[in-house]
């Protein structure tokens, strides 16, 4: 007698029915089922400017509005390894923000506003409630930026990521007119540094905090820390601070220079991108004590600081450099809007000016109680 393969008959069955796409693993019906749960959330993400609904082959957006030499911008982003965690808890509702403020806080620098946005989710298989959780994220985050959602591509990649694994990224666009444009030639001696607080690690980072808390530490994501006041998996999962509306106000009522989004590199190398040659940036850790979660990474994996301050926010989310005269007023349009900030230092002339290979950031002293 002989034994017989199950696997193959099952191979045998499908090639006498014929091959179709869902048995290949790609489910169009669970699609519209997708784009069913999750067009409520499309719809509620809207502006006037928009034309149509969801489901077209392109969103369409009018341009509206007296602009004299309107100049468009454009950030594309994802959120990282920070979905590993999400995955992990089975809780996708929180990730989409995060991919809305990658996009919309690098658009913001330059002094633009958010128009619109579009994401693409790579999944291994389409669960429609899953989808829709996403969405409905990503549909929170548009409302807080002010943007649209103006559509977005999900894509079934059977074989090639895992049925439960996603991916997410965006691309936003923005408009600012010419002369509003910020940059760092707007930056001066004498300017002042504008610290924002960061809502934790952002989507930054994570590679590294899931080494130490997870494979090293064994943490386990569903317990209670009491340092954080509630569980790891609710500190990694926090959503990015989206600070697009509160840096448009600021630059409305305040003489801005420029932005920096304090993301991958941290806090050195993003605001080295927006200050010119000749001029530093110097800062000082006195002014702030970083959150619990970035003392225990450091702690638990001895990560030196260097390797803490390239690798994560350590707490400070978005940075303004404004005029020295307008200081005050800086802080209290965030201190109304109830943005966390703090005066992080100032702008001095470099010590040799003609040297372009000098730091163009200088972080200097301790952080207290850290």
């Amino acid at each position: 007698m002989t034994d017989r393969d199950p696997a193959a008959d099952n191979r045998t069955d499908e090639l006498a029915a014929g091959a179709s796409y869902a048995a290949a693993g790609v489910d169009i019906d669970a699609g519209e089922r997708a784009v069913e749960l999750l067009a409520p959330h499309a719809k509620r993400a809207s502006r006037p400017e928009v034309l149509g609904g969801i489901g077209g082959f392109s969103g369409l957006f009018a341009l509206k509005g007296n602009y004299k030499e309107p100049v468009l911008a454009a950030a594309s982003d994802g959120v990282g390894t920070k979905l590993a965690i999400a995955q992990e808890l089975d809780k996708h509702d929180t990730v989409g923000r995060d991919l809305v403020a990658m996009c919309v806080d690098d658009l913001v620098v330059c002094g633009a506003e958010p128009l619109f946005l579009q994401d693409y989710i790579a999944v291994g298989k389409v669960v429609p409630e899953t989808i829709a959780q996403i969405v409905a994220g990503i549909a929170d985050g548009c409302v807080d930026a002010g943007c649209a959602l103006l559509g977005g591509e999900t894509a079934e990649h059977p074989g090639l990521m895992g049925d439960n694994h996603y991916d997410l990224s965006a691309t936003a666009v923005g408009v600012v007119e010419s002369d509003q444009l910020l940059s760092p030639e707007r930056v001066r001696p004498g300017d002042v540094v504008i610290a924002m607080g960061s809502s934790g690690l952002h989507s930054n980072g994570y590679s590294l905090a899931r080494k130490v808390l997870l494979e090293w530490g064994h943490m386990d994501l569903t317990g209670h820390v009491e340092e954080f006041g509630r569980t790891l998996g609710e500190e990694l999962l926090e959503p990015t601070r989206i600070y697009a509306r509160d840096c448009l106000a600021l630059a409305a009522e305040t003489d801005v220079r420029t932005f920096a989004h304090i993301t991958g590199g941290g806090l050195a190398e993003n605001l080295a991108r927006v200050i010119p040659a000749g001029l530093v940036a110097e800062l000082e850790r006195e002014t702030w004590t970083p959150a619990p979660v970035f003392a225990m990474i450091a702690q638990r994996g001895r990560v030196a600081r260097e390797e803490m301050e390239r690798t994560f926010n350590m707490g400070v989310g978005m940075v303004a450099v404004v005029a020295p005269e307008d200081t005050e007023r800086a802080q209290a349009v965030l201190t109304a809007r109830h943005v966390d900030n703090w005066v992080l230092g100032a702008i001095k002339r470099s010590a040799e000016p003609k040297n372009a290979d000098l730091p163009r950031v200088a972080l200097t002293g301790d952080h207290p109680r850290f």
